[in-house]
C-alpha cells in the first residue's frame, strides 16, 4: 500500500512539474517575467519536496521504531517460552523421580511382605 502511495504521488507531482513548465513556456511573458516565474515555481517545488521529504522520513523513522518495539516483543515472548519449557521439564524430571522413588519403596514393601 505504501509503495502505491508513493507511487501515486511521485507520478503527481512529476505531472505537475512538466505541466507547469509547458504553460510557463507556452505563457505570453517577457524573459525577465519568465525567469522570475520559474524561479518562483522551482523554490515552491522545492519548499514542497522537502516537505515530502520530511514527511517521508517521519513515516520512515516511526515504520523502524515499531519493527524494533515489534523484535524487543518477541525477543521477549521467545526468553518467557524458553522459562516456561525450561520450567516444565524441571517439573516433569521431578515428577519421574517421585514416581520411580514411590515405585522402588512399593516394590521393596512388596518384597519385604513375601519374603
Amino acid at each position: 500500500m505504501y509503495n502505491e502511495e508513493s507511487s501515486n504521488w511521485s507520478a503527481f507531482i512529476a505531472g505537475a512539474f512538466i505541466g507547469a513548465g509547458v504553460a510557463l513556456l507556452l505563457a505570453p511573458q517577457s524573459g525577465s517575467e519568465l525567469r522570475s516565474s520559474l524561479r518562483d515555481y522551482a523554490s515552491r517545488a522545492k519548499d514542497e519536496l522537502d516537505e515530502a521529504t520530511e514527511q517521508g522520513r517521519a513515516v520512515w523513522d516511526s515504520a523502524m521504531e515499531r519493527g524494533q518495539e515489534y523484535l524487543e516483543r518477541g525477543q521477549e515472548y521467545v526468553k518467557s517460552g524458553k522459562q516456561a519449557f525450561r520450567n516444565a521439564g524441571r517439573a516433569a524430571g521431578d515428577f519421574v523421580d517421585e514416581s520411580v522413588h514411590t515405585a522402588e519403596k512399593a516394590a521393596s514393601e512388596a518384597t519385604s511382605r513375601r519374603g
